[in-house]
């Protein structure tokens, strides 16, 4: 395990001590971007991680937020947005010669990284927007934008002329009754 990275958390201190807790705050600057669409907590930005440590007899419970700031584009408009991101995590790493977990601790560490990546991409939107809403696009002549909530009438089939003309004319000798 990579002790260098922020991630990594030195918890000799709490290992088999059931009932032991520690608090931290860290701040990490962003080794590698976390998302794969539209948006993502780039690469240098900051995420702000607090996080509470727990002995337990099984291994340790890390739990906690990671608050950031994620940078991208617009599903609709293209735009640049920034959204903020606040996620909660909560994992237990087991001690490695007990059963096996999800995440174990390596000696007397632990590596956040995973826990703290999975919780933030999983909360990352697939479709980002403006956060106000996207401003009117400019579309070409001929294009029309028709959204979902858009309520608009369907083109009548030209087989159908004749008849829309007779309805048209049973509609004028109504109103003149």
């Amino acid at each position: 395990m990579n002790v260098r990275t922020p991630y990594v958390q030195h918890v000799r201190d709490l290992i088999r001590a059931p009932g032991e807790m520690r608090e931290r705050h860290l701040d990490v600057t962003v080794p590698e971007h976390f998302g794969e669409g539209l948006v993502a907590v780039q690469e240098g930005s900051l995420l702000e991680i607090d996080v509470k440590l727990e002995s337990l007899h099984e291994g340790i419970l890390a739990s906690g937020t990671a608050v950031g700031m994620a940078d991208g584009e617009c599903a609709r408009c293209l735009a640049p947005v920034s959204l903020p991101v606040r996620v909660e995590f909560a994992e237990l790493f087991g001690y490695p010669a007990d059963e096996p977990f999800d995440h174990q601790l390596d000696g007397d560490l632990l590596d956040l990284e995973p826990v703290v990546r999975d919780a933030v991409v999983l909360a990352l939107p697939f479709q980002p927007e403006c956060v106000g809403g996207c401003e009117d696009l400019e579309l070409g002549p001929g294009i029309s934008l028709i959204t979902a909530d858009a309520v608009r009438e369907k083109p009548a089939d030209p087989r159908w002329d004749a008849l829309q003309a007779f309805a048209a004319q049973d509609h004028d000798s109504r109103e003149e009754k």
